[in-house]
């Protein structure tokens, strides 16, 4: 029986000559990760082991990016706690407050992940990086533990499904409503634990940011992980990233997949996510009634990237914020903040009435940059809209594309470009 890409990835990181979905291996790490919220967790249980060394101090990336800079005591408390980890096991990449970024931003852009590796992150979207080629799958704090003292990690073979992406978007229409459209097609567990892999011709008309959104969406679909194959754009980002080798793999032709979508990429509208869950969405001419809202939130792990930026400025140039409605944009990583400064989109952010934050997750979990009070609404370019996830149990999160989100903070209610003449 032939393999999927993801599969292809797990048997050569267990020295298995093939595996098949539900089989338990054991693989080799290429990188561990946590952040200001999980690693604390994670370096507790490790103090429980016999061991008192990492597997390898360049396979762990520690980011501070949650609550940073520290927004109280008990993150300032955190953060502390992973910074003498680092220091103590002389950690290479550990990353705090100007060097900083979100990590599934960050990670790809310092050239830590490529093709072919495996990764496991305390944190849900680790799944990301299958942008890339690689496997990457979030995990428990107990699991990125053992993974730090080891180099090692135990899985279930999962088994997939396969996205066939045609034709090209239109104007407006990016990853973001790819995903929404997807996950609004097969729901919240309609991919549970399994692999996501998209193929197809429509894949070249998506840019890495694109594929970066889609892949860190996967887990909203119950996802195990998602992964695009690896084309030319995916070698030249690698090769402007990264001094690491990759390698690549290719689905058999006779793979098994559990089941097959085709999605025809010109047909996609731009989509909205209603509360309270990812999958409850509507394409944006679906939407009847005023939606008004009082936030808009651009940026986090999943559009916080410079393409994100320059669209929403694209909207917001000669524009002004509607007068009662907080904007804030959230750079996702220092580098993509100093290229939107030097691009002039941060000029234009704040002439429009916007806020531009230092990167971090800040307001997508609730945590600070944004929280919500009871009955207000805010629509987001981030990745959840669960019950109280940015805030009051009585808030709405609304989820949508940078493009929708830019648009909606000028007409004060959920609104495509297209309404502002664009």
């Amino acid at each position: 029986m032939g393999m999927t890409m993801t599969q292809k990835i797990l048997a050569a990181h267990a020295n298995l000559p093939s595996v098949e979905p539900g089989q338990l291996i054991e693989a080799d790490l290429d990188l561990v990760l946590g952040n200001d919220i999980t690693s604390p967790v994670a370096i507790h249980e490790m103090d429980k082991m016999t061991t008192d060394k990492v597997f390898d101090k360049e396979k762990i990336a520690l980011v501070m990016d949650h609550f940073i800079p520290n927004k109280d005591i008990k993150s300032a408390e955190h953060c502390k706690c992973v910074r003498e980890f680092a220091c103590r096991h002389d950690i290479t990449n550990y990353f705090d407050v100007g060097d900083m970024g979100i990590e599934h931003a960050l990670l790809p852009e310092k050239g830590l992940v490529v093709a072919g590796d495996v990764v496991i992150g305390a944190d849900s979207h680790t799944c990301t990086y299958g942008a890339l080629g690689a496997f990457s799958t979030g995990v428990g704090s107990t699991d990125m533990a053992a993974g730090m003292a080891t180099g090692k990690a135990w899985f279930k073979v999962p088994g997939a499904i396969k996205f066939n992406l045609t034709g090209k978007p239109s104007r407006w229409v990016s990853g973001k409503d790819v995903i929404l459209h997807i996950i609004g097609m097969i729901g919240v567990d309609g991919a549970l634990y399994k692999s996501m892999e998209f193929v197809g011709d429509g894949i070249a008309n998506l840019s890495m940011d694109d594929r970066f959104t889609i892949a860190n969406m996967a887990i909203e679909a119950g996802g195990k992980n998602g992964i695009f194959p690896v084309d030319e754009q995916t070698v030249a980002y690698m090769k402007e990233h990264s001094v690491r080798p990759f390698k690549t793999y290719e689905a058999d032709e006779d793979a098994v997949y559990e089941e097959e979508y085709t999605i025809d990429l010109s047909q996609l509208k731009p989509t909205v996510a209603f509360p309270h869950l990812p999958e409850n969405t509507k394409t944006i001419d679906e939407i009847k009634e005023d939606v008004v809202i009082d936030q808009s939130v651009i940026g986090s792990c999943t559009n916080g990237r410079i393409e994100d930026l320059r669209i929403a400025a694209r909207i917001l140039e000669g524009r002004h914020v509607k007068k009662g409605i907080r904007c804030i944009v959230i750079p996702a990583t220092q580098k993509i903040y100093l290229q939107a400064i030097e691009e002039g989109l941060v000029q234009t952010f704040i002439k429009a009435g916007a806020v531009v934050s230092t990167p971090t997750c800040g307001p997508c979990l609730g945590g600070y940059m944004g929280i919500l009070a009871a009955g207000e609404r805010c629509i987001s370019t981030t990745n959840r809209n669960f019950v109280g996830r940015m805030g009051h149990v009585d808030s709405e999160v609304y989820l949508a594309s940078p493009a929708v989100a830019a648009a909606s903070a000028v007409t004060g209610k959920i609104s495509a470009p297209d309404e502002l003449g664009l």
